[in-house]
């Protein structure tokens, strides 16, 4: 291996030591076998299939008699947290959750111990803190493992140090904060930072759904894509835009394609024109968001706009053979293709298939996609019940169904975790659907759960309930999690 430096102005070649070479191979392969534990997204990867083939320790056998531990938060999480194994925080290595309240505190607990190792105040949290001025956004770590992103109520995204929570960058991506919330998942991918925005509940304009792109070593705000006035670049002051809502808010946010970086998002109801105007659509955008590339909506436009029916209740979910498809409030799941709906010019209709929703309900919750040998399986879960399909043949074929209420699906380790936000934690067989046994939880909203590296968490609680206490659960393989101060254990 060879390196370069300068020499009198001149580029110069030379040998790198064989034990330096040796040192960085190795710890290149610390750091890959460290983040093959990691889950350090909504979804697990960009493509948020919720999907992990990386190993539990948890199984049928031993999932049934874990004890929960309940970490008091300060703040509730209604959302979903990360993990990154092995990090270094304050100077040793801890296996770490990751999770933001809804008035914008980071907060940093140790997987082991229940301990909070770390917590991000924003500066002027006391500002909005006890308001409707909220979000439910959930952090991503950055690939080098030692910083994440984490968004704030005030339009906010920053950069914090893994090791102490200090704050590296802090970037704003909306000109109203109080009209335009980060309602999704934050992403990262290629160098870059992805965040979203919607509005707040009652649908109380001016706003405007954007994506924005940031760099993610300086901040800088590189781009916005505006789904409405999409003509118009940046961040835009909400009432200088005729056109108003279309917010931004499924639960994984940007859905990124690992091959080409493109950008799949889907907007609320809102202006639709087919120009400049993108409300209750699925959009493809390119890697850097300065282009349209594909677009969607139902030739039921207007009628879903009427009846606050968005199609954008949930972000798109990746399929095999170049399909994506839809959910939406109206009770369904559209199956696209991405090559018929390519092209900046307006695309209405023409599903390949419409699906009910498992419960015939609003999809406010975002569906797993879970390969399995040469089957592809979807599950999806509303407030009214929990289905599977398989994609085969160019086609959604249904599986199994119930009548349990969920959250967004997650399928770890073979087994199906789905939340019921009227309390308890479901595991299913995923083929089957054959309940596995029930985890003993409290009530939620749009909390959803991660399994990885022989533990399981889920945030509890009710952003529109924010008197009540916020509680991370926490379920380990093995020795009990040592209860912290002011923490709850309860044996199965």
């Amino acid at each position: 291996m060879t390196a370069f430096k300068m020499s009198g102005g001149i580029l110069v070649r030379r040998a790198l030591p064989t034990l330096f070479l040796g040192a960085i191979l190795a710890t290149s392969v610390a750091m890959a076998q460290d983040s093959s534990k990691d889950w350090p997204q909504f979804g697990f990867d960009v493509s948020s299939s919720s999907s992990s083939t990386a190993p539990t320790g948890i199984n049928a056998a031993n999932v049934t008699s874990l004890a929960r531990v309940q970490v008091p938060l300060d703040g509730i999480v209604d959302s979903s947290v990360i993990y990154l194994h092995s990090v270094t925080v304050k100077g040793a290595a801890h296996d770490v959750f990751f999770a933001t309240t809804t008035y914008g505190k980071t907060i940093a607990i140790d997987a082991s111990q229940g301990t909070i190792l770390w917590e991000f105040t924003p500066a002027k949290i006391d500002t909005w803190s006890g308001t409707r001025q909220i979000t439910n956004s959930i952090p991503v770590a950055d690939p080098d493992r030692k910083h994440i992103y984490a968004a704030a109520p005030d339009g906010t995204v920053q950069k914090l140090a893994i090791t102490d929570g200090s704050v590296v960058w802090t970037t704003s991506v909306t000109l109203l904060p109080e009209r335009e919330k980060i309602d999704s998942a934050l992403k990262v991918f290629r160098g870059r930072v992805i965040a979203v925005t919607g509005g707040y509940i009652g649908d109380r304009p001016p706003y405007q759904g954007h994506v924005a792109i940031l760099d993610a070593a300086s901040g800088k705000l590189l781009h916005v894509w505006n789904s409405l006035c999409s003509d118009r670049s940046g961040l835009l002051d909400p009432t200088s835009c005729s056109g108003q809502r279309s917010a931004i808010w499924g639960r994984p946010g940007a859905v990124i394609d690992p091959a080409t970086g493109n950008l799949f998002v889907a907007t609320g109801n809102g202006t639709y024109d087919g120009k400049t105007n993108w409300a209750d659509a699925t959009i493809e955008l390119n890697p850097d968001a300065t282009e349209m590339i594909g677009n969607y909506t139902p030739e039921n436009n207007a009628e879903l706009d009427a009846r606050d029916a968005d199609v954008g209740s949930t972000s798109p979910f990746l399929l095999g053979d170049g399909m994506i498809a839809q959910g939406g409030k109206d009770g369904t799941i559209r199956l696209l293709s991405v090559k018929a709906i390519a092209g900046a010019s307006p695309h209405a209709g023409n599903e390949l298939q419409v699906v009910q929703t498992p419960g015939s309900g609003r999809l406010l919750s975002e569906p797993a996609v879970w390969h399995h040998g040469s089957e592809e399986w979807i599950f999806a879960a509303d407030g009214n019940g929990t289905s599977a399909w398989t994609f085969e043949g160019g086609k959604l074929v249904a599986k199994w169904n119930n009548s349990t209420p969920g959250t967004s699906p997650v399928v770890a380790g073979g087994l199906l975790f789905i939340y019921n936000p009227k309390g308890g934690l479901n595991v299913y067989d995923p083929a089957s659907g054959k309940l596995t046994t029930t985890l003993e939880t409290g009530t939620g909203h749009w909390n959803s759960p991660i399994a990885i590296d022989g533990g399981i968490a889920l945030p509890e609680g009710n952003a529109n309930q924010p008197n009540n206490p916020g509680v991370l659960d926490i379920w380990r393989v093995g020795a009990p999690l040592a209860s912290p101060s002011g923490a709850k254990s309860t044996a199965r």
